[in-house]
């Protein structure tokens, strides 16, 4: 399947919204969707047309390398994420191949990267609801937070702030998990992967 190079990008963090959640786990996928915004100098706000947060902007060099991008924030909890991505790629017409995920994954160390194109949920909730709206064939920057210690649910991990010693080094794994999306848009996949997948 091609893809119209010159279609714009979703970027979307997944979470949960409200205060009480920012510092979770679960919402990795926000904290780097804000420093993605932060970068292209926009503020979130809401989209007309999805129960999202959006900013529109550009990355990349000026010319040809350079991406028109939409980043979101969906604000209908991270079990309902699909309906808030659909609209919003049916809205700026984003192949589903230009659009991203970024979210927490437990099966890889904390702050490491993998990245890849389609394939499961692996039970995250995010993910289940983003694949049955629009399809498993969209991009992943799997941010690792590490499986639960000891006989602690899942649930309650992911919905637990990072750890003081995790909190140390989270600044320098999010911005390194916002330099992978950008470079995924800008280089593509394989660029990205051969640099960021640890």
């Amino acid at each position: 399947m091609t893809t119209d190079a010159s279609a714009p990008w979703l970027i979307v963090g997944l979470g949960n919204p409200g205060p009480e959640y920012a510092g979770n786990r679960h919402n990795v996928g926000f904290m780097v969707a804000d420093l993605l915004a932060e970068r292209i100098g926009g503020k979130f706000k809401r989209a007309q047309k999805a129960q999202a947060q959006v900013v529109e902007g550009r990355i990349g060099p000026p010319g040809p390398g350079n991406r028109r991008v939409i980043l979101a924030k969906p604000m209908s909890y991270m079990n309902l994420s699909g309906g808030p991505v659909t609209a919003l790629r049916d809205f700026y017409k984003v192949p589903t191949a230009h659009v991203v995920a970024v979210h927490d994954e437990l099966d890889i160390d904390f702050g490491m990267l993998r990245l890849k194109l389609g394939g499961g949920d692996n039970g995250h909730n995010g993910l289940k609801s983003m694949t049955r709206a629009v399809g498993p064939d969209y991009h992943r920057v799997r941010f690792g937070i590490g499986r639960p210690p000891g006989r602690m649910q899942v649930a309650d991990y992911v919905l637990k702030d990072f750890s003081s010693a995790e909190r140390k080094e989270l600044g320098y794994f999010v911005d390194r998990a916002a330099d992978a999306a950008e470079c995924l848009v800008i280089e593509g996949l394989e660029r990205a992967q051969s640099v960021y997948n640890s």
